[in-house]
């Protein structure tokens, strides 16, 4: 047991690395060279960089120093390790490569690619339980202390930040770097949801063993009920729940539809499924 921890841990430095050498790439051959940047201590580091001209990775690693002592009170040991590991390994990424020339100059290829590549990195390394940017656990701080969305905080940080940008690199190069944020942050989410996301489905009708049995025999997911009771008519129920996949919601739809047209039905996303019989049954 505690040699598969360890090789946990491990395999989870090498993530993070691996992370944060996409994130370097990112920034040294797309987006850094077009004047385009991300936003949060990242964005901060790019501009004082532009400023100054002292190399990015000094700024990267300065400025979140005191990130670590908060993420040290806010999310533990194990969250610094990897966040300081993560802040060396771009700040040493886009020093070994800031001399290499860029991939392009065509500021919509370094807005997409840049951007791509980045939320890939920055999701790598969020998906360990790790981070890339002290802006986040600025965010977790704030919201701690004052009870603000931490969604809310970042948004409001980073609206600062491509202001400045647009007064030092141009409008048009902070509206890039808009759009650079927005693919970034999506790609973030595809890395921690995948692209084959997974949806938890209630049932309440009153046929649900016909529908039960639907589901299982076309789609061949397993399905659970769970007992409930109607509260204006405290009529008792049996509700099924079932886990599917976003590929096969229409199929369910219909299988429902097919059987009771008037069926409740809700379906949410779910970020990660582990253990049970998740797997389909062979048909």
């Amino acid at each position: 047991m505690k040699f598969n921890k360890s090789f946990r841990q491990l395999i989870s430095f090498i993530v993070v690395l691996a992370g944060s050498f996409l994130a370097g790439v990112a920034l040294e051959f797309f987006l850094v060279p077009n004047q385009i940047l991300d936003g949060g201590v990242v964005g901060i580091s790019i501009i004082l960089s532009h400023l100054t001209g002292l190399e990015l990775g000094v700024f990267l690693i300065v400025l979140n120093i005191p990130f670590l002592f908060l993420a040290y009170k806010q999310l533990g040991k194990d969250t610094v390790i990897k966040f300081f590991v993560g802040i060396v390994g771009l700040s040493a990424s886009t020093h070994y490569l800031h001399y290499v020339k860029p991939f392009t100059t065509d500021l919509l290829l370094a807005t997409v690619f840049g951007g791509l590549l980045l939320g890939v990195g920055i999701g790598m390394v969020i998906k360990t339980g790790g981070a890339l940017d002290g802006s986040e656990i600025f965010s977790l701080f704030i919201n701690d202390k004052t009870g603000k969305p931490v969604a809310q905080v970042l948004l409001f940080i980073n609206l600062i930040i491509f202001t400045i940008a647009g007064f030092v690199f141009g409008w048009e190069q902070a509206m890039y770097s808009i759009l650079a944020f927005y693919i970034a942050f999506k790609m973030i989410d595809v890395v921690l949801e995948g692209l084959d996301e997974t949806r938890n489905v209630w049932i309440i009708s009153d046929k649900e063993q016909e529908i039960a049995d639907a589901i299982m025999g076309n789609l061949g997911r397993g399905v659970t009920f769970f007992k409930g009771e109607g509260a204006y008519t405290n009529d008792e129920k049996r509700i099924i729940f079932c886990v599917i996949t976003r590929l096969e919601e229409a199929k369910l739809k219909d299988i429902v539809r097919d059987v009771d047209s008037a069926a409740f039905l809700a379906i949410s996303n779910i970020s990660e499924v582990h253990g049970g019989r998740f797997k389909k049954k062979a048909h």
